[in-house]
């Protein structure tokens, strides 16, 4: 059995350490722990995971925030993944730095990457796991903010908050995403 996991951020260096690469870090940690590397392939960078029977496709689009749609309608398609498993991993202003929330749907958020999926796949109801960045900043620098890199604190923090975010991606393949919206937001 088949699934999405896609993790949203933006292609190129001198995005990889910042909090809107959240998604990008995620699928790292996890294909790190499983052995595996990410290729470059059509509209992303790939990596497959095997565990307890499913596979994992794990995509970084690489065609910038606002036009992940495309990739992800390609994969699924390339795939033949349904929508009920796929998971998109992204960035959250509003929740406290680390903690997830996974929900089986719902609005963009005033998220870019979310609302092109949406447009794209013409539908708000598929998986997605918001992974909290903290809002720190002043009126009107939300951009500069999440395009900056991490914080000595958070970045003493954030390899146990990724291990997390692991384990949830790992347990909605095996549990389903009842259980593992259970047992894992706002951890």
């Amino acid at each position: 059995m088949k699934y999405l996991i896609v993790g949203l951020g933006n292609p190129g260096s001198e995005y990889s350490e910042t909090r809107h690469n959240i998604g990008f870090k995620t699928l790292d940690a996890l294909a790190g722990a499983s052995n595996v590397v990410f290729t470059p392939s059509r509209l992303v960078d790939v990596a497959e995971v095997k565990h307890k029977g499913r596979t994992l496709i794990l995509i970084k689009p690489t065609t910038f925030m606002n036009l992940s749609g495309k990739a992800v309608n390609y994969w699924l398609q390339e795939e033949k993944i349904p929508l009920e498993r796929m998971m998109v991993i992204t960035d959250d202003l509003a929740l406290p730095f680390g903690k997830i929330r996974i929900r089986a749907k719902g609005s963009h958020g005033g998220h870019n990457g979310l609302r092109n999926i949406e447009e794209v796949l013409g539908t708000q109801a598929y998986a997605r796991m918001r992974f909290g960045v903290g809002n720190d900043f002043g009126q009107g620098q939300q951009v500069q903010y999440v395009l900056s890199p991490w914080n000595q604190d958070e970045v003493a923090a954030l390899d146990e908050r990724l291990n997390l975010a692991k384990e949830a991606l790992l347990a909605f393949s095996t549990a389903g995403l009842a259980r593992t919206m259970s047992d894992y937001n706002n951890r």
